[in-house]
């Protein structure tokens, strides 16, 4: 990977991380609005970067009915009475069937629509996954946990990045640009950073849970990012044709956080 490409890729991840966890600040009863506005816009390049980089049949429809999905579940974390993940599943459910449906309608997708059923839902349950965010904006403890978790998040897809702009080694394989130092960098630093965080926060924070939680949270958006360098190098090897350049790097740093927004939910139940 070219350095300067991998330092621009850094810094989409800096300033996705830094405009989610900012957002999340502003979120507090009666005012959740503004933070919904700012996961609508980060849905909305996931739509447009994963469905550039993944192609489904009827593509048009599958990007229009994932944008609707995403505005539904940012109405439904807002308005529900009680804040729960409940909502987002059937709107998932839901999102995903009809944009199956609406790659049946017509002949020429409808031959392609079992090879993209993965695909599909990927899409569909990404945009989802980041109205989980909001939920936990709702829950005693969910913004500090919202902070924790994308502060060492943004952090580890940055290091990593910035890393493989230095020291691209041991690569992980031959046709992913990516090397190990970064991916394992990124997994310490952004541990350590919400271990620091920790250590100003209130209770129910202490240095060893915030650790755990931004490490769970860490590792989970490396691991998406290096995944899909590997699904784009496996779709070039089955001679299908390269996605188009800036959906392509933008597909990983949008997944890790697609990824690491449900991770936080499940760390603040489980720990905080």
């Amino acid at each position: 990977m070219h350095r300067q490409l991998a330092l621009t890729i850094a810094g989409f991840a800096a300033l996705l991380g830094v405009g989610l966890v900012l957002g999340a600040q502003t979120s507090g009863p009666g005012h959740r609005l503004p933070f919904a506005a700012i996961v609508f816009g980060v849905q909305l390049l996931f739509v447009l970067a994963w469905t550039m980089a993944m192609r489904p049949p009827a593509l048009l429809v599958v990007a229009g009915i994932s944008a609707a999905v995403a505005a539904l579940a940012d109405i439904a974390a807002v308005q529900t009475d009680v804040a729960g993940l409940a909502p987002l599943g059937y709107l998932a459910a839901g999102g995903f069937l009809a944009a199956v449906l609406g790659q049946l309608v017509r002949r020429v997708d409808r031959v392609r629509v079992t090879d993209s059923l993965g695909a599909t839902l990927l899409i569909v349950v990404g945009v989802v996954a980041f109205g989980t965010l909001i939920v936990l904006s709702r829950i005693p403890a969910g913004t500090q946990a919202i902070t924790v978790c994308l502060t060492a998040s943004g952090v580890a897809l940055t290091v990593a990045r910035l890393t493989d702009a230095v020291l691209p080694w041991p690569r992980l394989a031959p046709q992913v640009p990516r090397g190990a130092a970064g991916v394992v960098a990124g997994a310490m630093v952004g541990t350590l950073t919400s271990a620091l965080l920790g250590s100003y926060l209130v209770t129910p924070f202490t240095p060893t849970r915030a650790a755990v939680i931004g490490l769970v949270a860490a590792v989970t958006a490396v691991l998406s990012d290096l995944a899909v360098g590997y699904a784009e190098a496996g779709r070039l090897m089955a001679g299908e044709p390269p996605t188009m350049w800036v959906a392509r790097h933008m597909q990983g740093p949008l997944g890790g956080f697609a990824l690491a927004a449900p991770a936080a939910y499940a760390m603040c139940m489980l720990f905080l």
